[in-house]
């Protein structure tokens, strides 16, 4: 094989292998999200003025899989009885251009208030238990030993970075 054959083969596999390290990376970090315009053209073209622009975005909620019980050397119950159950979505997004009279020209100039949909990681409330035995202790002839019984509640977790832009331009 020439040279000029295996390097053309290695830029081709290199450019093979980074548009697949990207689309595997993609899904990962996008949120998915369902557009939502709201139609008002009509209303501008049978009143004859200028209207906002709106359109917003809904995110999708994605369940994920539960984190399962972990067992703790000393405890007979797993740590996480009732797992949380962790569910990925967005919040939703809005798009709003609503027309300003430029009052030194005829022109229109525009608000524009962008909020994009963010990623919102949740996890529902779990429960954690413990019973009332220890476990088997050889001291006591393989038998377990007395204790208070233990319980709690997991609280549900929200975290999320939200982020929006407010700005005056030109045009609609």
């Amino acid at each position: 094989m020439k040279s000029t054959t295996r390097g053309t083969l290695a830029a081709v596999l290199t450019c093979v292998a980074a548009a697949a390290g990207a689309a595997a990376a993609t899904p990962a970090a996008a949120i998915a999200t369902v557009p939502v315009p709201v139609p008002l053209n009509g209303v501008e073209k049978s009143l004859n003025v200028e209207l906002p622009e709106i359109g917003g975005q809904i995110p999708l909620p994605m369940p994920g899989a539960p984190e399962g019980p972990r067992y703790v050397e000393g405890r007979l119950i797993p740590e996480r009885v009732i797992p949380q159950l962790p569910v990925g979505a967005g919040l939703p997004g809005a798009d709003v251009r609503a027309p300003v009279p430029e009052i030194l020209g005829n022109g229109f100039n525009h608000v524009g208030l962008d909020a994009p949909a963010s990623d919102l990681r949740t996890l529902g409330p779990g429960v954690a238990l413990d019973a009332p035995l220890t476990a088997p202790n050889p001291e006591n002839f393989g038998l377990p030993d007395p204790k208070l019984p233990q319980a709690g509640v997991l609280t549900p977790v929200l975290q999320t970075v939200p982020g929006a832009g407010l700005g005056l331009g030109q045009g609609l």
